[in-house]
């Protein structure tokens, strides 16, 4: 007898459904086609060994199992449950008439209980594309499944529920989730908030002006001034995300499988801090299998590379494609895959490998030329791809033991997020563009206009503080935000001195 039962395939955020067809007839021998992996033809015995302890059994007979379609590699062990249910029902061990309208999946267990798979998100949303009734998946998968409306979820512990439920002899809970509720009852759950700092005003406006247009930032400072603790504190100012924006990046971290246990919908900006041992696969995505790395998990959030000098010079330049083109391309020799990658780059660094030059009050004690050997390890075009250098100094003790409160990431946010709303109003007709960050050379000339003031002190600037070629755009776009900020049409020379004050590594004479 042949049966057909339907699972999933994974591949970037998408997902391809994947049909099962299994053939139950006269003779001996288990046969699996259909391009399935190592870990796929492993599930004959755990099967076997899964259905022995609920008091079933492979039968005795010819067996072929067919994963349409055959082109495309069956990867893991989530086809486990959707091949035994087939079997079982190939066999006429179950009465499954309504199999064909579920897409299920899960990995057995050798007791028959059934473990998480990855990616349940984008193989639900591919289901209600196709039409399918419901989603039998893992208990601990279920919430995240039960975002997509219109599909029944069904959270299963172990395969004999699943054998009773299309026996007809238990109803199974349909798992239910409110999208919107979830999204908005969690949208300002931050751990860190700018309440916390003390001192650093400077440093705070320089996030501020960041987060209003989308620019990367790099700190450079001594150490314990307080860098890592002021980026941990940007998600918490930036606009919070769209329904759209929660969804692909729930889809992502998905597909990694980094959402845990009973997690639904992702409604706050991801922050990621990968350590400088980093390698370059595991920071842009890839491997054997393509999965997405750490910049498309920071997608719609911060990519934040503390100590940036000790990442190794090969992973650093990987980032530069990314950083303009907002994606990543994994190429094989039989197929291609997209990772989405739009995320604001914060990185940090000490000024020298001791830490103290520039320091006003301890010593540097690097030899002659170790400074500039030491910025050399970040090149040019990667630092021409971040449009604000900000230098931190230690906060003096008096601001430290000061009792006034700081202000709120709250009152920031609402800034930043009157800001970037006159921005999407000035790109609505620019596809792909919501943010001054994003703009290219064109456009630039055309919002960014400046008076005959402005433009001789942008050129006095130059000329005095050595400052290189590069930084002409960048204090354009930024001094276009800081005016946003602000409400004004028009770049005026204060916006434009703030500006050039966010420039620190492209003074010539820095590290001198």
């Amino acid at each position: 007898m042949l049966v057909k039962t339907y699972g999933s395939a994974v591949q970037g955020i998408n997902s391809t459904t994947i049909t099962i067809e299994v053939d139950v007839s006269k003779g001996i021998n288990f046969f699996m086609v259909g391009l399935p992996d190592s870990a796929v033809k492993e599930s004959h015995h755990r099967i076997d060994t899964a259905l022995k302890h609920i008091g079933l059994k492979i039968p005795g007979k010819r067996i072929v199992v067919n994963m349409a379609p055959a082109d495309i590699r069956k990867e893991g062990s989530a086809y486990d449950l959707p091949i035994a249910v087939g079997i079982l029902a190939a066999s006429e061990q179950i009465n499954a008439p309504s199999i064909n309208e579920y897409i299920i999946m899960g990995e057995l267990s050798l007791d028959g209980s059934v473990q998480p798979i990855k990616g349940a998100l984008p193989i639900a949303i591919q289901a209600r594309k196709e039409g399918f009734k419901g989603f039998i998946l893992p208990a601990d998968n279920a919430r995240e499944a039960a975002v997509v409306n219109n599909l029944d979820v069904y959270g299963i512990e172990n395969i004999k529920q699943v054998i009773d439920f299309f026996n007809g002899d238990i109803e199974l809970e349909k798992v239910e989730v409110n999208t919107r509720d979830e999204f908005f009852s969690r949208l300002n759950e931050y751990d860190f908030d700018f309440s916390d700092v003390k001192g650093q005003e400077n440093i705070k406006r320089a996030f501020e002006v960041a987060a209003a247009g989308g620019h990367n930032l790099i700190m450079i400072g001594p150490p314990g001034a307080g860098k890592t603790m002021l980026a941990k504190r940007l998600p918490g100012i930036l606009p919070p995300p769209s329904l759209h924006e929660a969804l692909e990046t729930t889809k992502i971290h998905s597909v990694a499988g980094k959402l845990g246990k009973n997690a639904s919908l992702i409604p706050v900006r991801p922050f990621r801090s990968p350590h400088h041992t980093i390698s370059d696969v595991a920071l842009v995505g890839g491997g054997s299998f393509p999965q997405p790395g750490e910049i498309s998990l920071a997608h719609n959030g911060v990519l934040f590379l503390d100590e940036l000098p000790e990442f190794k010079r090969t992973v650093l330049e990987v980032l530069r494609q990314p950083l303009e083109d907002r994606v990543v391309t994994v190429s094989r020799a039989r197929f291609s895959i997209e990772f989405p990658a739009s995320f604001m780059l914060v990185a940090s660094m000490n000024p020298c490998p001791c830490g103290f030059y520039n320091h006003p009050e301890k010593d540097c004690v690097c030899g002659a030329g170790i400074v500039q050997k030491y910025l050399n390890k970040i090149s040019g075009p990667l630092l021409d791809r971040i449009d604000i250098h900000i230098e931190v100094t230690p906060v003096p003790f008096r601001e430290l033991s000061e009792l006034k409160p700081s202000e709120k990431s709250e009152k920031i946010r609402e800034r930043v997020i009157k800001a970037r709303e006159i921005q999407e109003s000035r790109y609505k007709e620019n596809e792909g563009i919501y943010c001054n960050a994003q703009i290219s050379t064109k456009i630039l000339r055309e919002v960014c206009r400046i008076d005959n003031a402005g433009s001789l002190l942008l050129k006095t600037a130059m000329e005095r503080l050595d400052l290189s070629a590069r930084a002409y755009d960048r204090i354009l776009k930024v001094s276009r935000t800081i005016a946003d900020l602000e409400g004004s049409d028009d770049i005026k020379s204060e916006h434009l001195a703030e500006a050039i004050h966010y420039r620190s590594l492209d003074r010539e004479s820095w590290a001198a």
